[in-house]
Parts: structure tokens; sequence; C-alpha cells
């Protein structure tokens, strides 16, 4: 097959797509995925510093026989628990997602808990309150929704099908809360824009104006609620006044918003931004409160979607991910935050070797110069598995070429619909590149395991896959259909009852109060930032999805310079234009950037979207050299939405 052959484009039929890519993944797809001088295309061995970019091309048996060796002595001379495991989504198909991780287990590593860097917080709070936070709404179910309210989400940005299709068919209100004046947000039906910190107050406020107008649903209540006589001393204290003041939202908007929430039917969306903040954990389940007690839930265009999990895909992931359950040979060590991981690599008494696939750390992670420092200890041995030569890559002493999803066959699953496709091999794997199941098989064998749960091919672990979802279909069978729902009409979620300790909604959460939280959520409000600081944003940006993509030549030019933008107000308080070079700056470190001006961004906010590559940007650095670690109130987190920073002029710009 020449290059040429091979070109990404929506499925007509699709019912999702449409025939239409995202535009992110049209560039990417047909570009640098496919482009064998911006791939890794065979194993690599570092050959100087670490750091200096120096690496020499090596064997799959070097490369390998090498890694086993380093892990082996690591595993002898500090215990198994020294070697760290750390990924993530980036090839977010079933078997490479969760394959590799019976190698892990094999060897007793210690998992990195990837949801810390991204959602682990509001995970926390919605098991604390529903028992499970991978059961959301079946999206066909909107058919039957008044209102669809979005509350920290902006899918035009991340979820574009949904913005564009799902959104406008929908055929109902859309309010959405978000303190950026998003693409989204311009085109709901009513926007409501609290400061960021202050969404758990809005909640409360919404919460006030729906039982001062006997709007809850006491039945519903009665039946399957627990906890809202303890939140109603705060809830009826959190009127929509108090709520304008701390909030900045207007009362009127607040009535209007609770009022046509709890009329429903009525969907709630939580976007995964909206925990990235201090008191994430709290703000997720304020507001989670919502559904309970107005009864909007267990019923036709009823619910709430943080994301749905492989498990409502009937997908066995402990099963993919752990085989019979024979590969430990000892109790899993407790996993660590990404919050704590810097502090972990600075001690060589605790680790000795960091494996990365499916993650660019180096990029995405907190503490970005303590990282790079800890990544580059000559007695941390590091392996990364990638696609591309990323910032990670960078500091590594093996680097193993991994294949695209578009080289090798595999199940997806999606976030928001509850819906399995196939992955279906269209090329062969670009140079020496091997899929995540071959790499780790691979690594296995030089391990010296014979373990059979380790050396399944990967159509037997898809056959098994599919046995185990009932679905009736074998590859071949769901190769012919592409994408099925294992469920043909749409799913009530949670019918089958709470998975509480209960088998109750737990507004007031025993284990919450165990883990030393408060027992009810609360109506809490950050601090305004002080001392000319502002709180800084950094959500999704239009041209990368979180760090991937940004390599790609045509959505790196989109990119451009990077920049911050403020409310107008903010930069003539500082005596800034736009176009100016300015440096966002704090204890941890600091980024130079150039000023944008716009209203959309409220007073006291810093707006400057995540994803780039800090190998690609003059300064070295992206907006993670900023972020200082702070972990969320619950699951030990990223708390990035509450990094505080100045902004200065630029004293080194001609």
């Amino acid at each position: 097959m020449r290059e040429g052959d091979v070109r990404v484009r929506g499925d007509r039929e699709h019912p999702v797509s449409r025939g239409k890519l995202c535009r992110k993944c049209t560039a990417a797809y047909n570009g640098v995925f496919l482009d064998p001088a911006a791939r890794l295309t065979q194993p690599l061995r570092r050959a100087g510093a670490k750091g200096d970019g120096r690496y020499e091309p090596v064997s799959w048996e070097e490369a390998l026989d090498e890694t086993a060796a380093r892990l082996t002595d690591v595993a002898e001379r500090l215990g198994p628990a020294a070697i760290f495991n750390t990924h993530y989504t980036g090839t977010f198909s079933v078997l490479a997602f969760l394959f590799p991780q019976r190698f892990f287990a094999r060897i007793g590593a210690t998992e990195v808990d990837p949801d810390t860097v991204c959602n682990k917080a509001g995970h926390a709070a919605l098991d604390y309150t529903y028992g499970d936070s991978l059961e959301g709404f079946d999206p066909r179910t909107v058919k039957d929704s008044a209102v669809v309210l979005v509350w920290g989400a902006n899918p035009a940005v991340s979820a574009p099908h949904q913005h564009d299709n799902w959104l406008v068919e929908a055929g109902a209100q859309v309010i959405v809360v978000d303190p950026i004046r998003t693409v989204t947000a311009e085109h709901a039906d009513l926007h409501l824009q609290p400061r960021p910190g202050s969404d758990a107050a809005l909640a409360f406020a919404m919460l006030h104006v729906i039982d001062r107008a006997g709007r809850t649903d006491d039945r519903f209540i009665a039946e399957h609620v627990d906890g809202w006589e303890e939140m109603l001393p705060a809830v009826r204290q959190a009127s929509p006044e108090w709520a304008e003041q701390v909030c900045g939202v207007a009362a009127a908007d607040i009535e209007t918003a609770a009022l046509a929430y709890a009329a429903g039917p009525s969907l709630l969306w939580i976007g995964q931004g909206l925990q990235r903040q201090p008191r994430g954990g709290n703000v997720v389940r304020a507001v989670a409160t919502l559904p309970a007690v107005t009864g909007n839930l267990l019923r036709p265009g009823t619910g709430f979607l943080y994301l749905n999990g492989f498990g409502n895909r009937r997908i066995d992931e402990d099963w993919v991910a752990g085989g019979a359950g024979e590969l430990r040979r000892a109790p899993p060590p407790p996993m660590v935050s990404h919050m704590d991981l810097v502090d972990v690599l600075d001690d060589p008494e605790r680790s000795g070797a960091l494996c990365c696939w499916n993650i660019n750390l180096a990029q995405s992670n907190p503490r970005q110069v303590a990282l790079r420092r800890a990544l580059r200890r000559e007695n941390l041995f590091v392996l990364a598995v990638d696609l591309f030569a990323t910032d990670t890559t960078d500091l590594a002493d093996i680097v193993l070429p991994a294949a695209s999803f578009l080289e090798f066959d595999d199940l997806v699953a999606s976030y928001f619909h509850r819906s399995l496709s196939v992955q279906r091999k269209a090329r062969e794997p670009l140079g020496e590149s091997l899929p995540n199941t071959e790499i780790f098989r691979r690594l296995a064998a030089a391990m010296g395991y014979d373990d059979p749960d380790l050396f399944m091919t990967d159509r037997e672990l898809l056959e098994e896959v599919l046995r185990r979802t009932g679905c009736g279909l074998d590859f071949d069978d769901l190769s012919r259909r592409g994408t099925i729902w294992p469920s043909p009409t749409p799913e009530i979620q949670f019918a089958d009852g709470f998975p509480t300790p209960t088998g109750r909604i737990e507004l007031a959460s025993a284990r919450a109060a165990a883990d030393g939280l408060p027992s009810v959520p609360e109506p809490s409000v950050d601090p305004l930032p002080g001392g000319g600081q502002m709180r800084l944003l950094t959500p999704a940006s239009n041209w990368t999805l979180n760090g991937s993509y940004a390599n790609e030549r045509k959505l790196s030019g989109r990119l451009g310079t990077a920049t911050v933008t403020v409310h107008p107000d903010e930069a003539a308080q500082r005596g800034l234009h736009a176009g100016d070079s300015v440096v966002l700056r704090n204890a941890e470190g600091e980024l130079p950037v150039q000023l944008a001006i716009d209203d959309a961004v409220p007073l006291g906010v810093a707006y400057a979207p995540k994803g780039r590559w800090p190998r690609q940007e003059p300064s070295g650095a992206n907006v993670n050299v900023l972020n200082t670690g702070e972990a969320t109130d619950m699951g030990r987190s990223s708390a990035v939405h509450g990094v505080l920073v100045s902004i200065v002029a630029d004293a080194s710009a001609g």
C-alpha cells in the first residue's frame, strides 16, 4: 500500500459523525499520523546526557533486552514497587488502553493513577453520591428532554459532533454554565457565567429556588435519596441574591435556570473541566444534587453524564487489564497521584524506573521544571512508548515506536454515546512500530515470563471481549456493522438501582465523612485572588486534543503564538494592549506569551488554552510550567484551574 493510498474520512452512514470528522482529527489523521518523517519508526537508545536529544537506533531485541535488564535490576535492588507505570489515553481503544496493565500487574509495579491528572475529583464525588461515576445518561434519551443543562463543558471544542448535531437537534432548551463565554455558551438559550470557584454556591442557589418554589420531587426523595434534610439549612440560606454577589450571576437568571431545570424532564452534562479546581469534588457533589432532588432520574429524558465507561458496553475491563487474575504475586502497591509524582521521582530510594506509555507527561503534568529535573536523574531508568518524539521521549533512556490506531484492530467505546465500534486496521504500521499489545507481549517475553495471559493474541483478546459482552457478534461481524448500540432503545441510567452502600442516592455520605470530608456538599466559594493576581484557566484548545495533534503542521500553524486572553478592563488597569508581549508568573515558574483582549473572559481571569508541546515553543515551556500541582479536595486530582498568576509586560521584548 502506498503512503497516498490511505485517507481518513468520516463514515457518511455513521449516526454520530455523519461523514464529517472534527477539523483537528481530519488534519492530524491525514497528516502527521501518516508521515514517516514525523513518526517514530524504530527503537532508540539514549546516546548522550538526558535531555540533549542524542539517540541511536537499535534493534527491537536490543531495546527489549536492555529494558528487561534495567527493570529486573530495579526490582531486585529496590523492589518491584519502585517501578512506576504511568499512562493515559493517548491511544484510547480497549486493548491498547487496557492490555498493557497485565504486564505491570505481573511485574508488581506501582501505578500512577491516570485520572489524577484529569478527572479523579469528579469520579470520587459521584461515587460518594451515586456509587458510580461511569454510568451516564444515554444520549438517545434527549428526544424526551425539555432542558439540557451543560455545566462546565464546551462541546464546540471538545465534542463537536455533540455540539453541531446532538444539542441542536435535541429540541430542548439549552442552558450553559461556564465562566468563559464559549462557542457553546454563545449558542445556548441561557448562559450563566459564574466566577471561577463559585460553582457550588451557584448550585446551592438553584436548589434554594427549587425548594422555595416547591419544585422538589418529594416522592422521589423519599424513595431514593438520603441527606436532603441535612442539606436544607444551607440551601435555605443560599438565596439567588446572595449568589449574585458571590458568583456574579444575575439572580433573575439563576431563578430562570433553576425553575426550567426542575420542571424537566432534564439532562445534566457535567464537564470534566469543572472539577479541576481546589474544591472540585465538593462542586461536583453540589451540582449532582440537582437531579436527585428534582426527580430528574429514572425516567426518559432525565439523568446526568460525567462520562460513560466501558461497563455499559458490557466490556469486562478487569479481565482485559488483569486476565484470569493470577498474574499478581502480591497485593498491588498503593497508587500514586500525578500531583505527587515529582516528589516520588526525586527520591532514589523510592523510584528506580518510570515506564511512560499513552502519555506525554513532560508536557501534561504539573511542576514542569521540577519534573524535567527529576526525569534527568541518571539512576532513574525511563522507558517511553509513543508514536512521535515528544517532550517525554526526549528524556527517556529507551524509546519504543508505537503503532497508531490506524494500524491495528481494536474496539472503541465512546465517552459520550453508549455505542461500541470496531477499529479496523487501515494500513500496516509505519517502519518497525508495533501496537501496544505486541510491545508488551515482547517485553513480557524479554522478562522471562511465561504466564499465558500475557501472550494472548489480539484476535483471541478481541473475540473474548466480545463474547463477554453478550452482543452475539464476533469481530468480523462487528466489522461489517461498524458501530452497534448494545441496547436497541435508549437505556435508563441506574435502572438497576444505585450501587451505593445503602442502595440510595447519598447526598449525605458516611464514606465521605470517614475520609475526613464534609458529610454533605457545601455552598463553597473560593476567595478572590489578591495582590493583582488572576485565576488562570487552561481549558481545551480549539486545535489540539489535550497534548495530541500539536505536532501536526497544519494545526500548529493555526495555534500560532501562545497567547493569554483577558477582559479589556484588566488590560487597561495594567496599561497593556492587545499584541503586547507579557509574562505570566507565579512562584512555580513563568511563561512569556502574547496578550489578547476579549470580553468573553470575565474580570479576574486569565485564559490560556492547554495543549502545546514545550519542545515546540520558543520558551521551552507551556502553561504547566505555572501549575503548582495543588490537589483537589477529593482524589488528589489536578486543581489546575485554581492556579493564580500575575501578568506583567515582558521587559525582554524588543
